[in-house]
């Protein structure tokens, strides 16, 4: 008990700690990997029958989707975000089936959609990457003036 206690403490002193110096790229892999997290922990709840457990993973694994769907920036590709908006709406749908339907199945597809979305996130190059932060910031000192 103690060394579970020991590593949710460990585990949410880490995400603090890379939080604060995450970039805007790093943070969106953060929360896509917190969606990948929280669904197979529902899954592991419904297959034990936790209803309590499965309740509370599916509602974080939700919510952090919708902070996701939050984070898109329209103003550089809005047809991408118009895809990634309808399909973190499709993932939210499949959690809530899931979680009434009791079926896993559901969050196996969630998983296995948003490993492809952080998969092509996570091979964003660095050069991208620099540009899309400097394209942010020029646009907020626009936005400023």
């Amino acid at each position: 008990m103690y060394a579970k206690k020991g590593i949710q403490a460990y585990k949410r002193d880490s995400i603090s700690a890379d939080l604060a110096e995450a970039t805007p790229h790093r943070v969106i892999q953060l929360l896509m990997q917190g969606v990948l997290e929280k669904t197979a922990q529902g899954k592991g709840f419904i297959e034990r029958r936790d209803i309590e457990g499965k309740a509370e993973a599916l509602s974080k694994a939700s919510a952090i989707i919708n902070a996701l769907r939050g984070s898109l920036d329209r103003e550089f590709n809005p047809e991408l975000c118009d895809n990634l908006e309808s399909l973190y709406d499709y993932m939210i749908g499949l959690i809530a089936e899931a979680s009434v339907t009791m079926k896993v199945e559901k969050l196996d597809e969630v998983i296995q959609l948003m490993l492809t979305v952080k998969s092509a996130w996570d091979q964003i190059s660095e050069e991208d990457k620099l540009l899309s932060e400097q394209m942010r910031q020029e646009h907020q000192v626009a936005v400023s003036e």
